[in-house]
């Protein structure tokens, strides 16, 4: 089960945790890095948004979707979920260490 809220109305998952959630849930997978940064390698079903795009897209996108940005270490996957959840995203997760946590798990990183 996903850690806690934290208090800016996201939840962190860990790499276990996203892995369960991708089996089990329909989710919605971003990845906020940028272009040079995905050009070395994403998690396959991750979706290419990089976080200066974040606030003209949203708007676009399911409120009530389950949503998990992800970056090369957490920080500003952080910082798309923290603005996800103050404009109403209701389901919104952080990947906690981000693609290097990924890799590091032995998850596949594709070009």
């Amino acid at each position: 089960m996903p850690s806690a809220m934290n208090m800016n109305g996201f939840k962190d998952i860990t790499v276990a945790e996203l892995q369960a959630m991708m089996k089990q849930d329909s989710i919605r997978l971003v990845d906020v890095r940028t272009d040079a940064e995905i050009a070395q390698g994403k998690i396959p079903q991750g979706e290419v948004m990089p976080l200066h795009l974040v606030p003209l897209k949203l708007p676009d996108m399911d409120k009530n979707a389950t949503t998990i940005f992800y970056c090369r270490s957490g920080g500003r996957s952080a910082q798309a979920a923290a603005f996800a959840a103050a404009n109403g995203f209701a389901d919104v997760y952080n990947l906690r260490g981000g693609i290097i946590a990924w890799a590091n798990a032995g998850m596949p990183v594709r070009a």
